[in-house]
């Protein structure tokens, strides 16, 4: 489902991908399967989105960035791909940004170039992110930092390793799990 005010240039669109009112997607960008593209944003060429994304209003996705499958993207989330930007002055190439499997990225955070956010990671909004985040970890504040875990089922762990019923956890590579 295109909206008719959509300007979709893109015909590398997964089937069930839905693309919203006033939208732009420039030809070689790559969107995946049942993503929901809400209004007001922006896709330029050098991006690839994957399976089930929801990407939220107002936000534009540059060139070099790579959103896998099953991420959520706040309203007006900052997508940043050039270090030092100038006024007509273009890098040879941006730097790429990956946003991992199932992580999420809070209303108004904003992510700096060239960094990776792992997988199931949780960004806090408003966040300013200045480096990479490991998965499974939540970040907040300006600049982000590393506040604690985050299961695949949504419960937010501190960094004491205690959900808030007080419940213990350990950590399985990255992954929280709880304690029996």
């Amino acid at each position: 489902m295109i909206h008719q005010t959509a300007d979709v240039q893109s015909i590398q669109i997964g089937e069930g991908t839905k693309i919203w009112q006033f939208c732009v997607v420039l030809p070689n960008a790559k969107i995946g399967k049942n993503s929901n593209i809400n209004c007001h944003v922006l896709i330029e060429n050098d991006v690839i989105i994957g399976d089930k994304v929801t990407i939220k209003s107002g936000v534009q996705i540059w060139d070099g960035i790579r959103i896998e499958d099953e991420v959520f993207i706040g309203p007006n989330t900052t997508f940043t791909n050039d270090l030092i930007p100038r006024s007509k002055h273009y890098p040879e190439k941006f730097l790429i940004t990956t946003i991992k499997k199932g992580a999420t990225i809070g209303a108004n955070a904003t992510i700096l170039p060239g960094l990776n956010i792992g997988e199931y990671a949780l960004i806090a909004a408003g966040s300013v992110v200045t480096k990479d985040v490991t998965p499974f970890t939540v970040w907040k504040g300006n600049p982000a930092k590393h506040s604690g875990y985050v299961t695949k089922n949504d419960t937010i762990i501190s960094m004491d390793l205690k959900d808030k019923s007080g419940k213990h956890y350990y950590l399985s590579g990255y992954e929280p799990k709880a304690k029996d």
